[in-house]
């Protein structure tokens, strides 16, 4: 899983029929070291591209998710679906340490 900034939305005027009920997400990864404070305010942009998430647990503009992209992203629906992102969680607070060596 990794971890983003919602940025904005995204309007399709058509979209797969399994898709129905969700929404498209505008996404900024979230580095490292930005993880413990991303929460309170906006991280900056990263050296990551931005990318489109899918979602259906009612993220918004602004929310920190987590989500997966690949073959984990189309997991939760019955048939094949042409999705690369899909969010699975919307953060109230992240604390992270860093692994030591």
């Amino acid at each position: 899983m990794r971890i983003g900034h919602v940025i904005g939305k995204i309007t399709m005027h058509t979209q797969e029929d399994a898709l129905h009920g969700g929404r498209w997400l505008m996404v900024n990864p979230v580095d490292t070291d930005q993880l413990n404070h991303c929460i309170e305010s906006p991280p900056t942009l990263t050296s990551q591209p931005s990318l489109v998430v899918y979602d259906n647990i009612g993220a918004g503009a602004g929310d920190v998710i987590g989500f997966v992209e690949g073959a984990e992203a189309t997991a939760p629906f019955d048939n094949p679906t042409p999705i690369d992102a899909i969010s699975l969680a919307i953060f109230d607070t992240l604390h992270y340490v860093a692994p030591t060596d």
